[in-house]
């Protein structure tokens, strides 16, 4: 059964900015990241990467690199112990101890078996005296490659005789086994019928859109340390978004139990969902056991992480929506073909989900594709999956405003979903506040206010977009522990990418009615909280926050006990409201602090756990409002006002939903203007440098106006719905928006960089 709650408005601690509890560690350096992690007997690891896109490995001869002076070991995919034996049986049973992984497809990726299928996919790896020495070693290992033909997107892959990346695949093709396909899965999502309706509808509208996968950004590069120890125990340091999943994965690739392996906290620098996945921790694991159970630190240069590590999918979205001629939206029809990369695992579900998840709409059919590609394997990035089809939906709403001369507002305000809308899945939406977002988006100045056309030589134009994401749930562990002095010690095993330390010391502190500078959070490693799901998807202030609200909820019961012992007064007597314990037959009064000095007497410390796992999540809605400016001469496109409107639910540190909200603009504008993976004619990346990889910087940016509504999440006892994911979705499609309103063309393609801007200028 779901649990609802009635939130309050207003707050003690929920809705303040205080100080960080991770500030002063990150401004003062003193902060631990994984590159900071320094062993005894520290020793480098390095891994040789294939130069080819799709290659058959022949053989490969290590001896030289290893008779080199300073080499302790080298590895190939013989020397990871899963690989001994990859019958379905043994897979199976190691499979059972991890959840939502392909440990076969996984470990091939972390270090090539038998084929190549992406450049940059590892193929050897090699521990020395240091980093430089690893480096040369790994030049003088010997790889014969049978290449291959690559298959270089989602239309080369589902050609006819297209070259198969996968020959041992076995599809699921809407419940069919298929073999000898790039289609790793396809499924359809159906309601009503939408077909039938299409032939009802006044107006019919059809597009194509090609979107190129893109990269996350993140700051630091992926790295590990591990330490396999005489006593069989490896104890491993990664930047990742979930200590948990390193720890599982690790295990089952070296065919460990997960008592024999413990993952520590470092600091994250970033990750936006690219540090999900787990290359390193395995490679440095292996490479310490055979260096004499020396640590191994590895680090990947930038264009290893940009070849090597999971970028979002890019793809080919076909959109087809119906609308009759009072404005109504009554069917839709999504076909939707993401690039998988070497590997199966695409966002492809979440996109298939979140495609028309804004609207209303009674006839749906979603296809859903996984095609495999000669990339490598996709990753999460915020919202994964609902950038692409937001793009996609979002430009066909729009160009169907425009030829039915409808107000772009009104239309997506008349065909809203609400609490009770199925989404494409069939799933009911709870509480929303979709339609509270746009009537904020209607009334705010941005949206009322002339473009500033600053420039007489340059074309203007302003766009709007919406987007969605579900928001996660999933398993979470609170420990609080009541110190000598009444502040709180908080445990938990969620990794802080977004402030989430203090956004869970803050539920806590309201439920104990502290100031939030009494909580003192730290994630210990995963030997010592209990289980916690990677930190992705939103989930972290909502789930984790809501184990630490109930760890709060059992502390203040344990506390009640002790203040009945010193009162003498049955538990039913004693209230506890704002931090203090009132008698109900007396005027006696304690406050947290003041029983803290008299606890021990009591029965010794106070403490508590609460782990959930929560099903449900309340759903995330955004809007974009996209103001560009475009010089005709350069097709250069600068945004010159960009405001984000978005259902927080319950903002607990305000401070942070802005900065959350206003990241993920940018990265969204910067996907949609510039950024791409692109891929020459050989399946090579080409610009595999921030230099050539053209990200936006503050000095591209106008300030991101932020416009937070507040729809109380009726899961949450605070109603938090997450904030991380959605702001990405919009600005894609505002911006496309603004781009046709500035030049009367449409792009169906991103990036929407000055080379198309110019071709749909000149060809206008």
């Amino acid at each position: 059964m779901t649990t609802s709650f009635n939130s309050k408005k207003e707050y003690k601690v929920i809705g303040t900015n205080p100080i960080r509890h991770d500030g002063y560690d990150k401004v003062t350096g003193r902060a631990i990241y994984g590159a900071d992690v320094k062993l005894p007997g520290l020793v480098w690891g390095e891994v040789l990467r294939s130069p080819y896109a799709h290659a058959k490995i022949i053989s490969i001869n290590t001896s030289k690199a290893e008779n080199m002076k300073g080499v302790f070991s080298v590895i190939t995919s013989k020397d990871i112990p899963i690989n001994n034996n990859r019958d379905d049986e043994n897979i199976s049973k190691i499979q059972k101890r991890i959840l939502n992984v392909n440990l076969k497809r996984d470990v091939d990726n972390i270090l090539a078996n038998d084929k190549v299928l992406y450049k940059g996919h590892p193929v050897a790896a090699v521990s020395a005296t240091d980093r430089n020495t690893a480096k040369e070693a790994c030049k003088l290992i010997e790889v014969e490659y049978e290449i291959l033909e690559p298959v270089k997107n989602v239309d080369e892959a589902i050609a006819k005789n297209a070259p198969i990346l996968l020959e041992d695949l076995e599809a699921d093709h809407l419940g069919k086994t298929v073999k000898n396909t790039n289609i790793a899965k396809h499924f359809r999502h159906e309601l009503g019928a939408s077909d039938k309706d299409f032939k009802n509808s006044d107006y019919v509208l059809e597009k194509e859109f090609n979107l190129q996968m893109v990269h996350q950004g993140y700051i630091e590069p992926h790295n590990a340390t591990a330490h396999w120890d005489e006593n069989n125990h490896l104890s491993l340091w990664s930047s990742t978004q979930g200590m948990f999943a390193v720890r599982d994965l690790t295990a089952g690739f070296l065919d460990l139990p997960i008592s024999k392996v413990t993952s520590n906290y470092v600091e994250i620098g970033g990750g936006f969902g690219g540090k999900t996945k787990v290359y390193l921790p395995p490679l440095a694991a292996i490479l310490s056991k055979k260096s004499g159970f020396r640590p191994v630190k590895m680090i990947m240069d930038r264009t290893s992480v940009f070849q090597g590590s999971g970028p979002a999918p890019g793809g080919k979205i076909i959109v087809k929506i119906g609308v009759t001629n009072d404005g109504k939206i009554n069917s839709g029809a999504v076909d939707i073909k993401l690039e998988a990369g070497a590997y199966p695992g695409s966002a492809i579900p979440a996109a298939a989900v979140c495609c028309l998840a804004c609207y209303n709409i009674p006839n749906i059919r979603v296809d859903a594709y996984d095609v495999l590609v000669n990339k490598p394997k996709s990753a999460a990035y915020r919202a994964p999956g609902s950038p692409q089809v937001s793009f996609a939906v979002e430009s066909v709403i729009d160009e169907i405003c425009e030829k039915m001369s409808w107000d772009k507002i009104d239309f997506r305000i008349a065909n809203a979903s609400k609490e009770g809308t199925r989404k494409p899945d069939g799933v009911l939406y709870h509480k929303i506040g979709f339609i509270e977002t746009l009537e904020a988006a209607k009334n705010s100045d941005h949206w009322n206010s002339k473009i500033d056309k600053r420039n007489d030589n340059k074309i203007y134009g302003r766009g709007l977009a919406c987007g969605y994401w579900h928001n996660g749930g999933n398993r979470s562990t609170v420990d609080l522990i009541l110190q000598d002095d009444g502040n709180i010690a908080l445990n938990e095993g969620s990794a802080d990418i977004g402030g989430t330390r203090t956004s869970i010391s803050m539920q806590v502190a309201e439920t104990l009615g502290i100031p939030a500078e009494n909580i003192h959070p730290s994630i210990p490693d995963t030997d010592k909280i209990g289980f916690t799901a990677t930190t992705g998807g939103s989930r972290t202030t909502y789930a984790t926050g809501y184990a630490g609200w109930e760890a709060a909820k059992k502390l203040i019961e344990e506390m009640k006990k002790r203040v009945s012992i010193l009162w003498e007064e049955p538990e039913d007597q004693i209230n506890f409201d704002d931090g203090k314990f009132h008698s109900k037959s007396s005027d006696l009064e304690i406050t947290i602090e003041e029983l803290a000095t008299k606890i021990n007497p009591t029965g010794g410390p106070v403490t508590s756990t609460a782990s959930v796992n929560l099903s449900a999540a309340g759903n995330g809605f955004g809007i974009g409002i996209c103001d560009l400016e475009i010089d005709p001469k350069t097709g250069k496109t600068d945004v010159t006002r960009y405001t984000a409107i978005q259902d927080v639910g319950k903002a607990i540190y305000p401070q942070y939903a802005e900065g959350q909200i206003q990241g993920g603009a940018v990265q969204g504008i910067g996907w949609a203007l510039n950024e791409e993976y692109y891929i020459e004619k050989d399946g090579t990346m080409a610009n595999t440098s921030f230099l050539d990889y053209r990200m936006p910087t503050a000095l591209d940016m106008p300030n991101i106006d932020v416009i937070m509504v507040e729809v109380a999440n009726p899961l949450h006892p605070f109603g938090v719905r997450g904030v991380g994911e959605v702001p990405i979705v919009p600005p894609l499609g505002a911006v496309a928006n603004a781009i046709k309103d500035a030049t009367g063309i449409r792009i169906y393609n991103t990036p929407m960089n000055p080379r198309k801007i110019l071709e749909v200028i000149d060809n206008a």
